[in-house]
C-alpha cells in the first residue's frame, strides 16, 4: 500500500500561476490521505524560497510535508534574451542533475510523481517508479511520452480524454481532471448578486490576450451594463490595467470591475456571491482550445454558478458539460443567447459535487497507483 510520495517539479514556489496552486493543492489532498510527501524544485528566482511558513501563507494551506529548494545554476530566469532555448536547456539538465542526485537517497519501491517531462524521462530510463501528469502537448512531452509510455515502471495522467485520444489511450493511464477545493467555500449559504458575472484567472496566456476586451465591449454594443455586471480577477498587473482603460473609455465602471489579483479567500467570496462563471480564451493556443481542463471551472460549479463558455473541445471535454452554456467566439449576439439559456441551467447536486472534489480526485489517483 502506497503510503509516501516523492513529487519532483520544475515549477518554482511560490508563484502567481494555476499551475503552482494545483501542484500545492495536490500535495495538500495527498497528506489528507494519509500519504506522505518529499517535494522537490528548483530555486530558480529571487522569490523562490522552501520555507513551508512562506508556502502556508502564499497559498493559504496548513499541512507540512517536506519542502526541498533545489539550487538552479542554468541560465532560465537569469538571462533576458533565447528565453525559450534557456528554459529548455535549463529544464533538460535540472532535470537530469537532480534525479542522478535522488537515486542515491531513495530505492526502487519508491513512488515518485511529476509534471516535469525530462524528470518522468530520467527517472523512468533508471527503472523508478514515475507517474507522468500531463496537462499539455509540446514537441518534447511528445517526443518524451513516445519514448517512456510502454515502461512498466511508467504511469500516465491525462488531464482529460482529448489528451489520452492525443496520445492513444496508453494503457497504463488514468484520465483524471483537475478539481476544486472544497475546503476554501463557505459553507454557509451566501446570496447572489442578480445578473453577475466573473472571469478569474490569468489574463493573458504566453503573452496573448485571453479574448476579455470583447466581452468588456459587448457591455456597451448590446447593452449588457443596463442588465448584467462583470467583475474580472486576474493579472498580470500590466493586462488588468489594460482592461481598466477600455472599462474607462467605454464608461463601464458602472457595471465592470477589474480587481487584479485577489488572494484566495476574497476571490472565492467573489465567486460565491456570482450567478455567472465566464469561460473565455483564445482559439489561438492548441492547449486552451482542445486540451484545457480550468480550475476556475470546478470552482465555479462548487460555488453554484451557471457557466458560460467560449465553444471549444477542451470546453466541450470537461465533467458536466451539459451544464455549459456555449457561445461562439467573437459572436455577441451568440454570447447574449448563451446567458439568457444559461439562466435555466440546474445546479449540480451534493453527489455530483462532491466527484469534482480534489478529494474524489485524489482518491481516484491513489486507486490507480494502489
Amino acid at each position: 500500500m502506497l503510503n509516501k510520495i516523492v513529487y519532483i517539479t520544475y515549477q518554482t514556489f511560490p508563484a502567481d500561476t494555476a499551475n503552482s496552486l494545483q501542484t500545492i493543492s495536490n500535495i495538500k489532498y495527498f497528506i489528507k490521505n494519509k500519504i506522505k510527501v518529499d517535494l522537490f524544485f528548483p530555486l530558480r528566482s529571487v522569490e523562490s524560497t522552501d520555507e513551508i511558513e512562506t508556502l502556508h501563507k502564499f497559498y493559504d494551506f496548513t499541512e507540512n510535508f517536506n519542502c526541498v529548494g533545489v539550487r538552479h545554476p542554468y541560465p532560465h530566469g537569469k538571462v533576458r534574451f533565447f528565453k525559450a532555448i534557456s528554459f529548455h536547456i535549463s529544464h533538460f539538465l535540472w532535470a537530469k542533475a537532480i534525479t542522478g542526485d535522488l537515486i542515491n537517497v531513495y530505492d526502487e519501491n519508491t513512488q515518485f510523481f511529476t509534471r516535469s517531462d525530462w524528470v518522468a524521462y530520467f527517472l523512468a530510463r533508471k527503472d523508478l517508479k514515475v507517474v507522468f501528469e500531463c496537462h499539455q502537448t509540446s514537441k518534447v512531452r511528445n517526443y518524451v511520452i513516445k519514448k517512456i509510455k510502454f515502461y512498466e515502471n511508467v504511469k500516465l495522467i491525462f488531464l482529460n480524454d482529448n489528451l489520452s485520444k492525443f496520445y492513444k489511450h496508453p494503457k497504463n493511464s488514468l484520465i483524471a481532471h483537475n478539481g476544486v477545493d472544497s475546503e476554501i467555500f463557505s459553507s454557509s449559504k451566501i446570496a447572489k448578486i442578480q445578473n453577475s458575472i466573473i472571469f478569474v484567472g490569468n489574463l493573458s496566456r504566453f503573452n496573448k490576450s485571453r479574448g476579455l476586451e470583447s466581452i468588456i465591449k459587448y457591455f456597451s454594443s448590446i447593452g449588457l451594463n443596463r442588465t448584467f455586471s462583470l467583475d474580472v480577477v486576474g493579472g498580470p498587473e500590466e493586462q488588468a490595467k489594460k482592461l481598466k482603460k477600455i472599462v474607462d473609455e467605454n464608461n463601464l465602471n458602472g457595471s465592470i470591475k477589474v480587481h487584479g489579483r485577489l488572494n484566495r479567500k476574497e476571490t472565492i467570496e467573489i465567486i460565491q456571491k456570482s450567478s455567472f462563471g465566464l469561460l473565455v480564451n483564445s482559439q489561438e493556443n492548441s492547449h486552451s482550445y482542445n486540451f484545457t481542463s480550468p480550475l476556475k471551472y470546478f470552482e465555479y460549479l462548487y460555488g453554484n454558478l451557471n457557466v458560460i463558455a467560449v465553444d471549444f473541445p477542451s470546453h466541450r471535454a470537461l465533467p458536466y458539460a451539459n451544464k455549459i452554456s456555449f457561445y461562439d467566439l467573437d459572436d455577441e449576439k451568440s454570447f447574449f443567447n448563451a446567458l439568457n439559456n444559461a439562466q435555466n441551467t440546474k445546479p449540480l447536486n451534493i453527489n455530483e459535487l462532491s466527484s469534482i472534489t480534489l478529494e474524489a480526485r485524489t482518491k481516484n489517483i491513489l486507486k490507480f497507483l494502489n
